[in-house]
């Protein structure tokens, strides 16, 4: 398996989660919106961890480059936690309209940052590193 494999993967399953989200809100199901939000949050910020704590880390040793592509997904996974967590507040207030055009921001920012880690980040970490050991170690997290 390639790391682009694994963590696209990961990418599809965030965004079947947050589409049930969505759907919730927009059925104003607020009585399981909070759980399928949890489900999405913790999935998307173990993707994030597996990247900043293991493959960021080893494409960096490995290449030598610090201050290019992990360091603007670094970023993306900054602005992307910041609206979790205002979709979050949204949420717990029950603001329907907030948390849709938060959503729409979300899935603006996620859908490119994907974008760019499937078809530039991860194609160079499958050419540079060991993927059976940076596969294994994303596991374990």
């Amino acid at each position: 398996m390639s790391v682009k494999t694994y963590l696209t993967e990961e990418h599809r399953q965030c965004d079947e989660l947050y589409a049930k989200v969505e759907k919730l809100i927009q059925e104003d199901n607020w009585d399981n919106v909070l759980e399928a939000f949890d489900a999405f949050k913790k999935a998307t910020l173990l993707h994030f961890k597996k990247e900043e704590d293991i493959l960021f880390p080893a494409f960096e040793e490995t290449t030598g480059i610090v201050m290019g592509p992990t360091q603007v997904m670094r970023m993306e996974h900054t602005q992307a936690k910041e609206l979790i967590d205002r979709m979050e507040k949204a949420i717990k207030e029950r603001n329907k309209n907030t948390f849709l055009s938060l959503g729409d921001t979300f899935m603006v920012l996620i859908q490119q940052h994907n974008m760019k880690e499937e078809q530039i980040l991860y194609p160079m970490c499958d050419q540079h590193l060991i993927i059976s050991d940076i596969i294994e170690s994303m596991e374990r997290l």
